[in-house]
């Protein structure tokens, strides 16, 4: 027993963070795997609850079954609290607990904590932490009462205040599970695309959930003041904002004809802001993803790439990771000596972690893809690169094949949406993060690149 303890105390921050999701994971599928968790009172199988759970603590949404129709309350708030503690950090969570029992945050838990929300310092984290946690409750909170407003006269009045809560809740730790299946199984919010305040408020839960914590501490430390703010959250409020325009411009033009087809001019610009924040990282949808048109298809699977923006509940590449390749190319094309940006200097090594990271996530995808596709022969290639790019970036969206994939391929998504929660390179470095670097250098010779 003791040599387990200490090797559990020997491990490193993000294998502490990697385990945590795993015994989380394991905890939703046990809970899950109940009976009286299921409508028709039979467990669903091992790997179906397993999915399930994992999708729910990595914030991804994507499903093998309607969540409404398959789970009972009981299931149903196993999921929320699942989506909850897996969106805002299991470290975080605890912190929570340890503030409420007014015990000591030691300097461990610190690190973990830094770990966890993915911020740069270690000074001040227990007050970012404390930030964290306030407003998460009032941004679900004010989401959930807005969302109440448009469901209770649909829903009645129990029942639209509890779903209220859970979309609040899923949209703002970008999550993507819907209860909407008692419209129509795996409709998402396709019923309500012509609410302005339902997807206005859906919408402004993601971007707050995907901007990142040490964002909103910058912004709530020096508010409006945007000269003031640090380069990390200069360049994550302007990629965020560029993305979203860009994105809804792009989805606007491909699918006008499509989609958006048959829509008043207002419900086309709401549902093209939609489709440009959902695909990073939080898996609702108001129109049909399956019938989407190719170009948009493809827009969809780049911004479910990029993702949302590091400390956030957003995975994905992240914005930051975008910026960095696309300042550096920048530098390299007008033959600047460093990466300049905001007249800032970027680090030395940001460009070999961008790469990294962007390099692990592509070879994840396309291994995935290859070994789902070779066992899964009856489904397009771009439906099987869809669902690998969703699992990954945690996004949830789906043109409809996940539940009728076989349990290969379920298992490689399982595994896909756990990285993409721990993050990709952290997962990598979970079995590298002992290794010592060696003082000996070989000696350079150069080689033609491009």
């Amino acid at each position: 027993m003791g040599a387990y303890i200490k090797k559990l105390k020997s491990l490193t921050y993000p294998q502490m963070i990697a385990l945590g999701y795993m015994m989380l994971i394991g905890i939703g599928t046990l809970l899950l795997s109940l009976p009286i968790a299921n409508r028709n009172n039979v467990s669903p199988g091992f790997i179906n609850a397993l999915f399930t759970a994992t999708s729910a603590t990595c914030v991804t949404g994507l499903v093998v079954f309607d969540t409404y129709t398959q789970w009972t309350v009981f299931g149903q708030l196993v999921i929320l609290m699942l989506i909850q503690v897996g969106g805002l950090g299991f470290m975080t969570t605890i912190t929570m607990f340890s503030f409420l029992l007014r015990r000591k945050i030691g300097l461990k838990e610190r690190g973990l904590l830094r770990e966890s929300v993915n911020t740069m310092y270690i000074g001040g984290i227990v007050r970012l932490t404390k930030k964290i946690l306030v407003g998460t409750l009032l941004f679900e909170g004010l989401g959930a009462v807005l969302l109440s407003f448009r469901f209770v006269p649909k829903m009645g009045l129990a029942a639209g205040i509890y779903n209220g809560i859970f979309h609040s809740v899923s949209a703002f730790c970008n999550a993507g599970f819907d209860l909407m299946g008692r419209f129509k199984q795996y409709s998402s919010l396709m019923y309500f695309y012509e609410d302005a305040v339902v997807s206005l408020t859906i919408i402004a839960l993601i971007i707050v959930g995907g901007i990142g914590f040490f964002v909103w501490d910058d912004i709530i430390r020096n508010k409006h003041h945007f000269r003031r703010y640090q380069l990390h959250t200069k360049i994550v409020i302007s990629t965020t904002i560029i993305l979203i325009v860009s994105g809804s411009i792009g989805f606007y033009i491909f699918e006008r004809g499509n989609l958006l087809s048959g829509m008043t001019v207002s419900e086309r610009i709401i549902a093209s802001i939609f489709g440009a924040v959902t695909p990073r990282t939080a898996g609702f949808n108001t129109v049909d993803m399956a019938a989407l048109s190719p170009a948009g298809k493809l827009l969809t699977m780049i911004l479910m790439f990029i993702g949302g923006s590091p400390g956030s509940t957003a995975g994905g590449i992240k914005t930051t990771t975008l910026a960095v390749v696309l300042i550096s190319l920048w530098s390299s094309l007008i033959n600047t000596k460093c990466d300049n940006i905001f007249k800032r200097r970027l680090e030395d090594n940001s460009l070999k972690r961008a790469s990294a990271v962007i390099t692990v996530n592509l070879i994840l995808t396309m291994a995935a893809a290859f070994l789902i596709s070779a066992s899964n022969t009856a489904f397009d290639i771009e439906d099987i690169l869809f669902e690998a790019l969703s699992a990954i970036g945690t996004v949830g969206l789906s043109t409809g094949i996940t539940g009728a994939l076989n349990n290969f391929a379920h298992m490689i998504l399982i595994l896909l949406m756990y990285s993409g929660r721990v993050g990709s390179l952290s997962f990598a470095l979970v079995f590298t993060e002992h290794r010592i670097p060696s003082s000996v250098q070989n000696p350079i010779e150069k080689i033609n690149i491009g």
